[in-house]
């Protein structure tokens, strides 16, 4: 059960970065460690119930998961980034305070 305690203090850290970052790259690397908490998570659940059920799955398939999530936070982190350029292309800035302004 030591993965859940690594999975729960990583997010918290994540959160902790989300709520105090006032750069946009902070936030979405805090964002990032969020869900590598969570691939931590799945993971260490997935293997830990294997031994406890004795039942065994497919080894590939543990693996399959891990590379799923790595591909989700591949994608999200390029949307992000993509974001991220747009957003300081047209306001020149990159803080998240510049951005609580609406402009109509």
């Amino acid at each position: 059960m030591n993965f859940v305690i690594l999975a729960c203090a990583l997010f918290a850290l994540g959160l902790y970065g989300v709520m105090s970052r006032r750069d946009i790259i902070g936030v979405l690397a805090s964002v990032e460690v969020m869900l590598g908490s969570g691939t931590v998570l799945l993971v260490g659940l997935s293997s830990s119930m294997t031994a406890a059920s004795g039942v065994r799955p497919d080894p590939g398939a543990l693996g399959a998961i891990g590379v799923l999530i790595i591909v989700v936070a591949a994608a999200e982190a390029a949307v992000g980034l993509a974001v991220l350029v747009s957003v300081a292309r047209i306001l020149h800035t990159t803080q998240v305070d510049g951005l609580m302004e609406v402009k109509g």
